[in-house]
């Protein structure tokens, strides 16, 4: 509650501190397309699924919500304009960074950030989704018609010598062969090694890299438009890894983990299992495991915890 009294603030300074809008100037931008750019210069763990799923939140929300997600080991906050110290009691209670970071505006050294930020792979779907609806043509609605009064028609007399043709009838049967599958509606299931991991977090990259027979260490590994953190290619078995410290996280906390982690992890799975692949899950911890499984039992049998990690 604290923390949300310091967002209500921001968002009161914010607008007493923005003049309105000229009626030359154009229309704002869609404040959920503004949301996810501004996210898209942020390192996530997540790959920023948090982000698009609280981006038609203001985005101080979207900041709340989602804060757990940010690598906290590449981005420092500064609180360059004194915000932050008026409400000192929410900025305690939370932290500073998680009261800099919800500013509506963006302010020049309050956030730095260490090493080049890719955009998370789920920010980039909702950006191209954007970019397609842009600049597809918008279809205009065809003008309305009444219908005209009916006359009827004078009959005419056939010639004699021209008899018309009977019109050749189609076979009830549908045609025989192969029905034509686009390149872009087939699955691509065929493993391509990225030389990199996204998110760029060091524990989880780590984890990730000593699973047991991991084809491809140091790196993401792409199969049906998704990059998966590791490849068992003897069982075929993509996997993603999950290393939140969730046996420290307060009830609020790990109810907002579990319901960013499972619809993610079940749309991974279906990717999967499309290919003919194997999906499993790696957790840092037991209590994690049980929470997964209990919060969807398509999960069950799915998870494991990662000694090696």
């Amino acid at each position: 509650m604290r923390f949300r009294a310091c967002i209500a603030l921001l968002l009161y300074v914010s607008a007493c501190a923005t003049s309105a809008p000229s009626p030359r100037e154009p229309a704002a931008r869609d404040p959920r397309l503004a949301n996810l750019q501004r996210a898209a210069t942020l390192p996530w763990t997540d790959g920023g699924r948090c982000a698009v799923q609280e981006a038609s939140e203001p985005w101080p929300v979207l900041a709340e919500r989602c804060f757990h997600a940010l690598d906290h080991d590449r981005i420092e906050f500064h609180d360059s304009t004194g915000r932050c110290a008026v409400a000192s009691a929410a900025a305690v209670a939370v932290g500073l960074g998680a009261c800099v970071l919800a500013a509506p505006e963006i302010i020049v050294g309050a956030v730095v950030i260490t090493g080049v930020v890719v955009v998370g792979f789920t920010i980039k779907e909702a950006l191209d989704t954007y970019a397609e609806k842009r600049d597809r043509p918008q279809v205009r609605p065809m003008p309305e018609t009444r219908p005209v009064p009916a006359t009827k028609p004078v009959p005419q007399e056939p010639s004699p010598k021209k008899r018309p043709k009977p019109e050749p009838k189609e076979p009830d049967f549908p045609p025989i062969g192969p029905v034509e599958v686009t390149e872009r509606d087939r699955p691509r299931c065929e493993p391509v090694p990225v030389p990199y991991h996204l998110g760029g977090n060091k524990l989880h990259d780590k984890c990730a890299d000593r699973i047991p027979n991991n084809r491809f260490p140091g790196g993401d590994v792409f199969v049906n438009g998704k990059n998966f953190d590791a490849l068992q290619l003897a069982t075929r078995t993509l996997w993603e890894v999950k290393t939140d410290n969730f046996d420290t996280y307060p009830p609020d906390l790990r109810r907002i983990v579990l319901e960013d982690q499972v619809p993610g992890l079940l749309h991974e799975r279906a990717l999967a299992l499309s290919c003919g692949f194997n999906f499993r899950v790696g957790v840092r911890s037991p209590a994690h495991k049980i929470a997964l499984e209990l919060a969807d039992p398509e999960l069950k049998g799915l998870i494991e915890v990662m000694e090696w990690c």
